[in-house]
């Protein structure tokens, strides 16, 4: 069951308490009353733990309830949303004079400033606030340190600039800068920003799977090898049964039919950008656009899995479950033809277990085969490169320069570098989350453990052929 061991954050507590009771609600039959009930019980006073009183933290709560509600469609432009309410505690962005200030004789500071807008008074550096434009050349100028840029965490976190503060301090997402990496939701320090959800599509599809007569997939992502600590992979893949799912099935199977999919295009083309990573595709198409064309015309691993589910079962509902925010506002695109029909997130998926009381550790465990070592470790930075390495070596493939960028500033580095004509790799692998899926934002824990666990994950694979993954997918069958 989920305690203060199982999340990094308390705010990943707290978004999780919100998903629990709407399942709760939900299963009961209470979602009529459900938005007025649920921060009640949540939150039940008399006093404030987390706010200036039990009223405002209710009404916070009552707004995370109502961003879970909301639905994602085609036009949905950002998987993030500001919780206007909840943003309000961060710092006044600028540069800030600290007390290391020894008021110096050079004056460096005030001599760099493009703007004169700073001058010593009381032999201190004050700085005019309505003059600085925030360059930093005082903060690199200063031989003590003493002179600080203060900005909010989901300004710094955000690696495209897409989000602002407005002239009420609050944070703005520009829809058309953001990529939905969700970096600003894993790092925001009062969770006043947050993921849409699709747990209520979720639990349709589960409920209506048995009037309708239909069966629901899970598509796990290689992730999850690294998460749910306190149990086993086999153990949380019984549990996702349990939740009503007809049967579970590794994304890493698509993984491999992506290998062998973008070597031929690779070899095609002369020159690839992977596809896995939506948010990777979202940033070149918005940034690098000239690159564009170059990008796998693989459907991403999720989405490749599915098409074999579908394919196998025409009648079959399909959710994914992983770490990845983007993940929810790809399924909703026209390029994946409907054939995911709902994502859900790791923490969503502890609220699941917790709010139907699935305990894991009292479970014997179903075990995978789905997919190879290969698909598998798509899920740390680094594995996308080892693959396509492989594939060439095995094929005698020739000329592939493969570079594996992980997160959103190595991916600009080296789009950079490609724009310039000062690179000889030929082939992209862009992963928008430092160290990749592992440390997607919707994992229940991030840490040095997580690479380790996807490898041992990888290693236990008993399917040890990528071209096994690939008869699957060219028969339509989930089974050899």
């Amino acid at each position: 069951m989920a305690d203060n061991r199982v999340f990094d954050t308390h705010v990943q507590g707290i978004k999780y308490k919100a998903v629990r009771e709407i399942i709760k609600a939900y299963d009961e039959n209470r979602m009529e009353t459900a938005y007025i009930d649920i921060p009640k019980i949540a939150l039940p006073g008399p006093k404030g733990t987390l706010r200036c009183c039990i009223y405002k933290e209710r009404a916070i709560f009552q707004d995370r309830l109502r961003v879970v509600r909301e639905k994602v469609t085609a036009d949905t432009k950002s998987i993030v949303e500001v919780i206007d309410i909840a943003c309000d505690e961060c710092p006044v962005d600028g540069m800030l004079v600290t007390t290391a200030c020894r008021g110096c004789l050079s004056h460096r500071c005030m001599e760099v400033c493009p703007k004169g807008a700073i001058s010593i008074v009381d032999k201190h550096c004050v700085i005019d606030k309505d003059k600085c434009i925030e360059c930093g050349k005082c903060v690199t100028a200063c031989p003590y340190g003493a002179i600080i840029k203060q900005q909010r965490p989901c300004v710094v976190s955000c690696k495209v600039k897409a989000i602002s503060v407005n002239s009420d301090k609050k944070a703005v997402i520009n829809e058309d800068k953001c990529v939905s990496c969700g970096a600003c939701v894993r790092q925001c320090p009062f969770g006043a920003i947050q993921e849409k959800s699709l747990i209520l599509d979720c639990l349709d599809i589960l409920s209506d799977s048995k009037k309708q007569g239909y069966n629901v997939y899970a598509v796990v992502a290689p992730s999850i090898a690294s998460q749910f600590d306190y149990g086993t992979t086999e153990q949380v893949v019984e549990g996702i049964i349990h939740l009503g799912f007809h049967r579970v099935v590794e994304a890493a199977l698509g993984a491999d039919v992506c290998l062998d999919h973008e070597a031929h295009e690779w070899a095609h083309k002369g020159r690839l950008l992977t596809s896995c990573c939506p948010s990777f595709v979202a940033f070149v198409e918005k940034n690098f656009p000239e690159f564009a064309q170059y990008i796998s015309s693989s459907l991403s691993p999720m989405v490749e899995t599915a098409k074999i589910i579908k394919t196998a079962d025409p009648t079959a509902k399909t959710v994914f479950i992983g770490p990845c925010a983007s993940k929810k506002l790809e399924c909703r695109l026209p390029k994946t033809q409907g054939l995911i029909d709902c994502v859900i997130s790791f923490e969503e998926l502890q609220a699941f277990f917790d709010a139907r009381q699935v305990d894991i550790t009292q479970l014997k465990g179903v075990q995978l085969k789905d997919a190879t070592y290969f698909g598998r470790i798509f899920a740390r930075s680094g594995g996308i490169k080892q693959g396509i390495s492989k594939i060439a070596e095995d094929n005698g493939i020739e000329g592939l320069n493969a570079v594996s960028m992980s997160g959103l500033d190595e991916c600009r580095l080296n789009m950079l570098k490609l724009r310039a004509g000062k690179t000889l790799d030929n082939f992209f692998e862009g992963m928008a989350c430092t160290g990749g899926c592992i440390n997607g934002p919707l994992c229940l824990h991030h840490g040095a453990t997580s690479a380790a666990a996807v490898e041992k994950y990888g290693k236990d694979s008993t399917q040890k052929e990528i071209a096994q993954s690939v008869r699957k997918y060219e028969n339509g069958t989930l089974d050899d």
